[in-house]
């Protein structure tokens, strides 16, 4: 039979631990070799629209809105989501195959709607 401060002690570094573990596998999916870029979609383009990535290595895109709802579409990556006024949209991808993969809005946002888009290229 434990001492009740020994079950106390033992719970709280246990808690301790558990807490430890989450603070490192959430830093380590965001920071140390994961890079992050901006893109901010504006009627009727995005910024950047040419976007290099290396086949393999993990990759924040963080997508803003600069006035209405669009949408940001990479048909050949499996990658869509809309993008909202206000609001940041973090989508974390792994390029696995090396090639030039074009991205648009698929959100009707005016007349030059058609032409908003944008280029992933992936390299070794």
């Amino acid at each position: 039979m434990h001492s009740r401060p020994a079950l106390v002690i033992g719970a709280a570094l246990l808690g301790i631990g558990v807490i430890a573990v989450l603070l490192n596998a959430n830093a380590g999916s965001v920071t140390g070799s994961t890079q992050t870029i901006h893109i901010t979609a504006q009627r009727f383009s995005y910024s950047p629209a040419r976007v290099v990535l290396k086949k393999g290595v993990p990759v924040i895109l963080e997508l803003s809105s600069a006035d209405r709802l669009h949408g940001f579409d990479i048909p050949a990556l499996g990658v869509r989501t809309d993008v909202v006024p206000g609001q940041t949209i973090r989508l974390r991808i792994v390029p696995n195959k090396v090639g030039r993969f074009a991205f648009h809005c698929d959100n009707y946002c005016g007349t030059g709607h058609a032409d908003m888009s944008g280029m992933i290229v992936v390299r070794n």
